[in-house]
C-alpha cells in the first residue's frame, strides 16, 4: 500500500492533501463542519467539564471540612514539676513510659505556667493570666474562676467536641463553678485542691476522703470507688475514651491527677521501692506517686495503641507548677546515694523563679507531627486554648479574653520559631485575704521574655520569706536565661534599660488585672458544698458503688 493511501486510512479516510486543505474543519459523521460551528460544539462540552471539575473540588473540600477533627488528651500532674522525669536527666527516678513519650513527641523545653495549681488551671481553661480570671489563691474563695469567662470545653464545642474531666478541677466547688455546668459533658472529680482537703470556706472535698477508695463526684452525684486515686482517674478516662472513640464527635479528655501533691501517699509497692532505699516517708511517697503516674501513662499509651488511636489523637503531658520539695531540699541528698535533682533551676513550687514555673510539655500526634524535636521558644499555659482552637479549626475566640497565642505553626513545621517580642507575667499572689492586692504588686513577681527573666520584689533568688520578715530588703534581679539558665548572675546593673522595660510592662499588666480580681472581697462561704451534697445524698439513698467500664 502506498504511503498516501495508508495516511488516508489512518486519518479516517482523508487523504493527506484533503486533511491539509480541510484542517480548519471538524468531521461529524459524513459531514464537515466549519471552525465557527466547531467552537459552538466545543463550548458546551467545556462548560460541562468545568462544572464537573468544580463539583469534584467542592465535594473534596466538603469532605475535608467535615472530616473528624483530632481527639485531644491532656494529662496534667500536680506538683511534679520539670525535674522528676528520666529523660530530663534525673539520676534515679524510673519513668520508662514518660521517657518513651518524650522520645516520640515534640518537646517544648521552656514551657511556663504559674507558681501554684489553681492559677495554672484557670489559665489553661481561659487562655489568659489567672489574675484576670479572679484566681489569686488556691483556697478562701480566691480559687474560683470567674463565671464571665468562656472556657476551653465551651470553645471546643464550636467544632463539635465532647469533653471530659477526670481528677482535679480546683476552680470552684460551688455548683455554678463546677465543670459539668461549664461545658464538660463528663465530670469525674474530687473537690477542693486535693482529696480530703477542707477549709473554712466553700473549698472542700467530700468529708473524710482518702487517696484510697475515695468518694468521687460523677456528673453531679457522688459514687464510692475502690482503688488508688490516680489509677481510678485513668481508668475512668479510659472507659470514657473507649465509649467515645468510634463516635462521630472528636473528644477532649482532661486527665488531671491530684498526685503527686501532698499528703504523699502512693500505692504500697511504689512507696516500698523508695523506703527500701532509705528514703523517709514523705519523699518515698512523692517519688512513688510519680512512678505510679508513669505506670498509668503506660496504660494510657498501651490502650491508644490497642485501639489504633494514635493517628487520630493528640496526646499531651505536662505539670501544673514547679516541683514541691516533699521533705527534701536542693543541695542535699534525698537519701544516701540519691541526690536532690531539679534540673539545675532556681526556685520550686510557689516561686516566681524559673524552677517555680517551668514544666515538662510533650506533644505527640503520630503520622502528623514529627517526633524528636525540641523547641526552646518560650510558651505558656495561656497558649493552650488558642492552640487547641487552631487545631480544631475554630476561628472565633472569646472576645476580649484570650491573651495567649497558638503554637500550632511550630508543631506543623510551618515555622521554626515564633516572635520573641512578648512578655509573660508571674506573681505568687496568695496575700492575706482582706488586704489590698495593690500593696503586694511589687512583691514576688517576675517578667519573662525569650531571653531574660526579671525577678522583682524578693523571691527565692534574692531574699527568702524568712529573711524579709527579719527586715532584709529584697533586691530586684535580671538574668540572661540563655547564658545563665540557673539564674546565678544578676546582670541588672549591666542592663538597667531591660529591667525598666520589664517593670513598665508588669505595671501595665497589673493595672489591667486588678479590676478583674473579682474574688478579693468575696465573703467566706458558711457551708462546704461537697459536705452538704454528700449529707443530702446519704439521706436520700446513699452513695452507690462506682462501676468502671470494662477496658
Amino acid at each position: 500500500m502506498h504511503s498516501q493511501e495508508l495516511n488516508a486510512q489512518v486519518m479516517g479516510g482523508i487523504s493527506h492533501d484533503d486533511h491539509k486543505s480541510r484542517s480548519g474543519f471538524l468531521r461529524q459523521g459524513k459531514h464537515w463542519v466549519g471552525k465557527r460551528a466547531r467552537l459552538l460544539y466545543q463550548r458546551p462540552m467545556q462548560s460541562v467539564l468545568r462544572f464537573l471539575s468544580v463539583l469534584i473540588c467542592v465535594l473534596c473540600g466538603f469532605n475535608q471540612a467535615e472530616a473528624k477533627k483530632p481527639n485531644i488528651i491532656l494529662v496534667i500532674t500536680d506538683d511534679q514539676g520539670y525535674g522528676p522525669v528520666g529523660r530530663h536527666g534525673h539520676p534515679w527516678i524510673r519513668t520508662p513510659h514518660l521517657d518513651k513519650l518524650y522520645d516520640t513527641s515534640t518537646r517544648f523545653t521552656r514551657f511556663l505556667v504559674s507558681p501554684t495549681c489553681a492559677p495554672t488551671r484557670s489559665a489553661i481553661m481561659t487562655g489568659r493570666h489567672p489574675m484576670k480570671n479572679g484566681v489569686t489563691h488556691t483556697i478562701l474563695e480566691r480559687e474560683r474562676m470567674t463565671l464571665k469567662a468562656t472556657i476551653l470545653p465551651q470553645v471546643l464545642k464550636q467544632a463539635g467536641y465532647t469533653s471530659g474531666i477526670f481528677g482535679k478541677w480546683h476552680l470552684g466547688d460551688e455548683e455554678p463553678y463546677q465543670p459539668h455546668t461549664r461545658g464538660f459533658d463528663e465530670a469525674f472529680i474530687h473537690g477542693a485542691g486535693g482529696i480530703g482537703q477542707a477549709y473554712k470556706c466553700s473549698c472542700a472535698d467530700a468529708p473524710g476522703n482518702k487517696y484510697f477508695n475515695p468518694v468521687i463526684r460523677h456528673n453531679g452525684s457522688f459514687v464510692k470507688t475502690q482503688g488508688y486515686c490516680t489509677d481510678l482517674f485513668f481508668t475512668a478516662a479510659l472507659g470514657w475514651i473507649k465509649a467515645k472513640k468510634d463516635g462521630d464527635a472528636p473528644f477532649f479528655a482532661y486527665i488531671t491527677t491530684n498526685a503527686p501533691h501532698g499528703p504523699f501517699v502512693a500505692p504500697p509497692k511504689n512507696t516500698k521501692r523508695f523506703t527500701d532505699l532509705g528514703f523517709a516517708a514523705k519523699p518515698a511517697g512523692f517519688y512513688g506517686m510519680i512512678e505510679n503516674i508513669d505506670e498509668n501513662m503506660g496504660r494510657l499509651m498501651g490502650k491508644l495503641k490497642e485501639w489504633d488511636l494514635y493517628e487520630d489523637t493528640i496526646l499531651i503531658f505536662m505539670s501544673d507548677n514547679g516541683m514541691t520539695p516533699a521533705g527534701s531540699r536542693p543541695g542535699q541528698q534525698v537519701a544516701k546515694g540519691h541526690p536532690f535533682f531539679n534540673a539545675g533551676m532556681k526556685g520550686m513550687k510557689g516561686s516566681a523563679d524559673e524552677g517555680g514555673v517551668r514544666v515538662p510539655f510533650f506533644v505527640r500526634w503520630d503520622g502528623h507531627w514529627k517526633a524528636g524535636r525540641d523547641f526552646d521558644t518560650v510558651s505558656a499555659h495561656i497558649d493552650l486554648l488558642p492552640t487547641f482552637a487552631a487545631i480544631a479549626g475554630i476561628k472565633t475566640l472569646p472576645k476580649n479574653q484570650v491573651a495567649g497565642r497558638s503554637f500550632l505553626p511550630l508543631l506543623t513545621g510551618e515555622k521554626k520559631t515564633l516572635p520573641d517580642d512578648r512578655y509573660l507575667f508571674t506573681h505568687k499572689a496568695r496575700w492575706k485575704t482582706g488586704t489590698e492586692p495593690n500593696e503586694f504588686q511589687w512583691k514576688n513577681y517576675a517578667v519573662r521574655n525569650q531571653r531574660y527573666r526579671f525577678v522583682g520584689g524578693g523571691t527565692a533568688v534574692s531574699v527568702s520569706e524568712r529573711q524579709r520578715k527579719e527586715g532584709i530588703s529584697p533586691k530586684d534581679a535580671l538574668f540572661d536565661m540563655v547564658k545563665d539558665p540557673g539564674q546565678r548572675i544578676n546582670i541588672i546593673d549591666q542592663h538597667p534599660e531591660v529591667a525598666e522595660k520589664m517593670r513598665a510592662a508588669f505595671n501595665k499588666f497589673w493595672k489591667e488585672a486588678r479590676p478583674l480580681m473579682v474574688n478579693e472581697s468575696a465573703p467566706m462561704s458558711t457551708t462546704r458544698p461537697f459536705h452538704v451534697w454528700y449529707a443530702e445524698q446519704m439521706k436520700s439513698g446513699g452513695i452507690p458503688d462506682w462501676k468502671p467500664s470494662s477496658l
